[in-house]
């Protein structure tokens, strides 16, 4: 059993003279990820986060874009069988949830799943999995703040009666010059992470009971304009609009592993993270199923278009009055931006992670002495989302981030499976039930739902992966800390 309390094991490192196969190999034994946990360059992390917090991290960083948003775009792919696509993507996302929720119970550090590839299957992997994860987390910034400024011009719409100019509230290919709305609501979430985590989890809280409340506001309404007739030509497009469909809406749950990059900031990691990783998870799926059972017998599937403010037009369209479909902006408008803040605060501290490891700069490793956050991380991060957001349109953005996510997940079912065969003797707070099935089953799952995403995606995506290795090899390969053991002790684990 592994004592979380005892020091790392005395360092070895690799030989001088070792090929390039086993420089790509090296792993980072669990025990010194532990160890190392808070420790950044400067000050540490603070673990002020219970399982309440923990939970609301995870729900903030998944219920919100993909109803509120995403949804508009599905339908059309799926018809009403998109409640079916929910579904499948959920299941999708919860084989790799029970990976997710062993392993944050048992490697409860920052990196999430790039630590956890770290652990088990050599540097190389872990860094395709940490890059993945910038692409999972930094490019999801970007697609849901796109998406906030859609429902803010529907709040002022209905308030003021006023609306941010086209050429200043969308993208470039959008109708737009510079999307400034999704830049303001990446720097709004910013300077609630400089504050630190504590105060950043209470905010989310807050905003988390927002957007539920409007969620449920919007089914109580909805359901008074549903039509049975509108479930009659039920799966229109065939099984293969529903995979496509579900492709598209795994955007929708990608931030349920957001509590796990909050291993070093938690008060008990072991025990918290995998309850908080299931309970959001399950609260996530029956929202969105709820919601767009209602979405779809309120308006009929062929009359759904690629707006971003899809809820909020359904209610105008059910009451026929604007106020509702206000009320629901205003609720949007803060549910996006709990997923912005969420998702930027995951970003982070992968990031961090990944520097205190020496694979990226040791900018992004230093803590404020004060806040214990990582102050420089944040802004550099929320400085490239934000521009990120304000030049790229939803779709494309939406895509690609599944990709990265799909592949991510998939890495981590096999984690799971490889850790229990070398680490048999590990404590486990949560252990995926019938293993190696389940873990088995979740990677399949991630590879199929990968291959119904469109050839451009998979080119963004492989360009998007030949960068990083570029960067790995002329960079991380040479700086890792299990290749510089005088910058401080490491284990080459083989």
């Amino acid at each position: 059993m592994l004592d979380h309390g005892a020091p790392p094991r005395t360092p070895q490192t690799a030989p001088a003279a070792a090929g390039i196969g086993a420089r790509l190999m090296r792993r980072k034994p669990v025990d010194l990820l532990v160890a190392e946990g808070g420790q950044g360059e400067g000050g540490s992390l603070r673990r002020s986060l219970g399982l309440w917090q923990l939970t609301m991290i995870s729900i903030g960083a998944t219920l919100g874009t993909g109803i509120f948003v995403v949804l508009g775009e599905a339908v059309p792919k799926a018809g009403p069988a998109v409640t079916l696509s929910f579904v499948i993507a959920g299941l999708t996302a919860l084989f790799s949830a029970l990976s997710y929720a062993e392993l944050a119970g048992t490697i409860p550090v920052a990196g999430s799943s790039y630590s956890y590839a770290y652990a088990t299957m050599g540097e190389l992997l872990a860094w395709v999995c940490g890059w993945c994860l910038v692409l999972e987390y930094g490019v999801s910034v970007a697609a849901v703040a796109v998406g906030w400024g859609e429902y803010l011009n529907e709040l002022l719409d209905g308030t003021i009666g006023v609306t941010i100019p086209a050429a200043l509230s969308a993208p470039p290919g959008d109708g737009g010059i510079f999307n400034l709305p999704a830049l303001i609501v990446v720097l709004l979430a910013m300077v609630f992470l400089l504050g630190g985590a504590k105060e950043s989890a209470r905010a989310n809280t807050i905003m988390v009971a927002v957007k539920i409340a409007a969620l449920i506001l919007f089914c109580v309404i909805g359901f008074m304009g549903f039509k049975s007739g509108n479930y009659e030509d039920f799966m229109p497009l065939g099984m293969a609009g529903v995979s496509a469909a579900g492709a598209t809406l795994f955007f929708s749950y990608i931030g349920f592993d957001a509590a796990s990059t909050a291993g070093e900031e938690a008060k008990n990691p072991q025990r918290d993270l995998p309850r908080a990783i299931m309970l959001s998870l399950i609260i996530v799926t029956a929202l969105y199923v709820l919601v767009a059972a209602v979405a779809v017998g309120a308006r009929r599937w062929t009359d759904f278009s690629d707006s971003e403010a899809t809820l909020a037009a359904i209610m105008k369209d059910v009451t026929g009055q604007p106020f509702w479909g206000t009320v629901l902006a205003a609720g949007a408008v803060i549910a996006i931006a709990s997923v912005v803040l969420t998702v930027l605060y995951g970003q982070t501290r992968v990031l961090f992670a990944m520097s205190r490891d020496g694979l990226v700069p040791k900018i992004f490793a230093k803590v404020h002495p004060k806040t214990g956050a990582p102050r420089a991380n944040t802004v550099i991060v929320s400085l490239f989302c934000g521009v990120l957001a304000a030049a790229v349109p939803l779709g494309q953005l939406a895509d690609a981030t599944s990709i990265g996510t799909l592949f991510a997940f998939a890495l981590v079912n096999i984690a799971v499976i490889i850790l229990r065969r070398t680490r048999p003797d590990m404590k486990r707070t949560f252990r995926v039930p019938l293993s190696p099935v389940l873990p088995v089953i979740g990677f399949a799952l991630c590879v199929w739902m990968m291959g119904s995403l469109s050839a451009i995606t998979w080119i963004v995506f492989g360009v998007w992966m030949a960068v990083g290795l570029v960067f790995y090899f002329s960079y991380g390969m040479r700086r890792s800390r299990l290749a510089a053991p005088e910058s401080g002790p490491v284990d080459a684990e083989k």
